[in-house]
């Protein structure tokens, strides 16, 4: 029976880094409270509960979301919207939503009262993602790369937390957001959108939590009266998230008018992975099942020779 337990180990092992290359899961969150001709349907409130990649999220907020007017240059495309923000947060996994107790119930009820009481939204609860990449870089070049007319960086913006050359245009507080929205309200309709890109952490000199930013942020577009639109997108480093669990889903599916609630579909990595367990567990049975019975065959005595029946 060595070699069958030898063989379960083998199994084992593998499976062990199948789970450990599985990627990371974080939820995304777009919402207007207008919906600034952002969708002509029906459809206002929007839940994808399929396992996406941040390209995939990239095309769905070009396209179904609106931000293709938004953040592709146009000079010439009459301005719906005032200010268009990319929050970039690390604290929020897709199952946080449905628990009782969060470690930024802050972050998460803002995200649910937005999320809410907005005429436009999308939900996006598992965006699969690997420690290696930096949200931020992904999105980044994904809109660039998914915008046709170029991304124009001459109406973005971003906080000195954010990876990119010392060269552009950084927010360094509150204060200089402030500034640029309320600027941003008095410009002719004709104007370009401001993307402003809010990276992990919000500034170098931060002391607040992600869901105070979030909340700080928010309540400050509010006051202006800027036209704005908000996505949020979590990578939360080293965590694993099971797109198998959807709690998130039930909650989101509970608040909108377009998705039944209950449980999602299998998707293709779900399949995958499902695949493989089941394959595996039949492999073992069927090696010791194999095994077993060698080991029994092996125990039967048999006689070397049989004599001939007497004649009669």
């Amino acid at each position: 029976m060595a070699a069958a337990w030898a063989a379960v180990v083998a199994v084992m092992l593998l499976l062990a880094q199948v789970s450990a290359a599985a990627p990371v899961m974080g939820p995304a969150f777009l919402w207007a409270p207008k919906n600034y001709g952002f969708s002509s349907d029906e459809a206002k409130e929007i839940v994808h509960y399929q396992t996406v990649s941040p390209k995939s999220l990239v095309k769905s907020v070009l396209e179904e979301g609106g931000w293709s007017n938004l953040v592709c240059s146009r000079e010439d495309h009459a301005k719906s919207v005032d200010v268009a923000v990319l929050f970039l947060g690390s604290k929020l996994q897709s199952s946080d939503i449905s628990k009782d107790k969060q470690a930024d119930s802050t972050l998460v009820d803002t995200l649910k009262n937005s999320f809410a009481s907005s005429e436009f939204s999308m939900a996006f609860p598992y965006i699969a993602m690997s420690d290696d990449d930096k949200l931020e870089k992904s999105l980044l070049s994904g809109f660039a790369e998914n915008c046709n007319n170029g991304f124009g960086d001459n109406h973005i913006t971003y906080t000195d937390t954010c990876s990119v050359s010392e060269d552009l245009n950084k927010h360094h507080n509150m204060d200089s957001i402030h500034g640029l929205v309320a600027s941003q309200t008095k410009k002719n309709p004709s104007g370009q959108t401001d993307l402003i890109v809010f990276c992990d952490g919000g500034f170098k000199d931060n002391t607040k939590s992600e869901g105070e930013l979030l909340s700080e942020l928010v309540t400050l577009l509010k006051k202006t009266g800027a036209k704005y639109t908000i996505l949020y997108a979590s990578q939360p480093f080293g965590l694993l998230e099971n797109p198998s669990n959807l709690p998130l889903g039930r909650y989101l599916a509970e608040k909108t008018n377009t998705t039944k609630p209950g449980r999602g579909k299998c998707d293709g990595e779900c399949l995958v992975k499902s695949t493989l367990l089941e394959g595996s567990f039949v492999g073992i049975v069927l090696l010791i099942i194999l095994i077993s019975g060698l080991k029994c065959m092996m125990g039967i005595d048999t006689p070397s020779k049989f004599d001939a029946p007497p004649e009669s």
